[in-house]
């Protein structure tokens, strides 16, 4: 391909891309509109995603597993402290920030998200359903008591003086990070009633909590479009949200790098960066 070739494929790309916009701005424009967000919109945040784009294989843990075998147990506490260190530090981006703002003008009546980094909060959104949970909560399985991370994370780094964060850290979407020799690893418990400590998150193998989701249905009834970003669909409460516009008849956009579930049934998908995208979005619509 000569470079005129690649300098016309790369401006019919863009033609398409601004086309797609264009016809998403329609769709939305005069709506009140409920968001959905995936790991997508966190990239730009330094949160790799699970499927994008040089993602690293993932072969997470099960909440059977957590509950079952101490060792796995082990395993978690020690991967996920060491991940919570960046997680923790991660900042919201020109995404979130454009989500936050059409809710701020009443363009967008919340944000329902998978992501478990708590980045919509920190950019400023009001309304948001946390569907997979939190990172920065912990829950002890046995009483309910519940913790801030940051708390068991001073009682790791206190019970496990040894364990230093190595100089490569390789992050997950859920804050895990792999680590080889646990078996001096100290698990924290809960100080209330010695139960098992988990964070407050979805693992797999669990459901999303009955009310979580009510809240999310609760978003979706009183909007009439559904805006998806930075998600696949693979996981089954977003294409539980994406049936519940379908049947509406509601528009619904996806703005997504790459092929998602939900493609077919999109009136528009965007594909394009989540941070770009949504911030173009958020000016036009405003």
């Amino acid at each position: 391909m000569t470079a005129a070739d690649a300098a016309g494929s790369g401006q019919v790309v863009a033609d398409a891309l601004a086309a797609s916009l264009e016809r998403a701005v329609t769709a939305l424009t005069g709506r009140t509109v409920a968001v959905l967000t995936g790991a997508g919109v966190s990239t730009d945040s330094g949160i790799p995603d699970y499927r994008g784009a040089g993602a690293l294989p993932r072969n997470p843990m099960t909440f059977q597993q957590f509950i079952k075998d101490p060792d796995y147990r082990k395993r978690y506490w020690a991967g996920s402290h060491l991940g919570w260190r960046r997680f923790d530090g991660a900042k919201p981006n020109d995404g979130h920030r454009a989500i936050a703002a059409l809710e701020l003008t009443g363009r967008v009546n919340g944000v329902m998200t998978q992501n478990v980094d708590g980045l919509h909060l920190r950019a400023g959104s009001r309304r948001v359903v946390d569907l997979h949970g939190t990172m920065d909560r912990v829950r002890c399985l046995n009483c309910g008591q519940t913790f801030a991370r940051a708390d068991i994370a001073e009682r790791i780094t206190s019970g496990n003086p040894w364990l230093d964060e190595p100089s490569a850290v390789q992050l997950a979407p859920d804050g895990d990070v792999e680590v080889g020799n646990i078996d001096r690893f100290a698990t924290p418990e809960c100080t209330v009633c010695g139960g098992v400590l988990k964070p407050d998150i979805v693992f797999f193998g669990e459901f999303i909590p009955v009310e979580k989701f009510a809240e999310a249905t609760a978003l979706m009834q009183s909007a009439d479009a559904l805006l998806i970003a930075g998600s696949s669909l693979v996981v089954n409460s977003g294409i539980r949200l994406l049936d519940q516009a379908a049947k509406r008849k509601l528009p619904i956009v996806i703005v997504n790098r790459g092929v998602t579930r939900g493609d077919l049934r999109a009136t528009v998908k965007v594909d394009g960066g989540t941070s770009e995208m949504l911030t173009e979005l958020a000016e036009r619509l405003r």
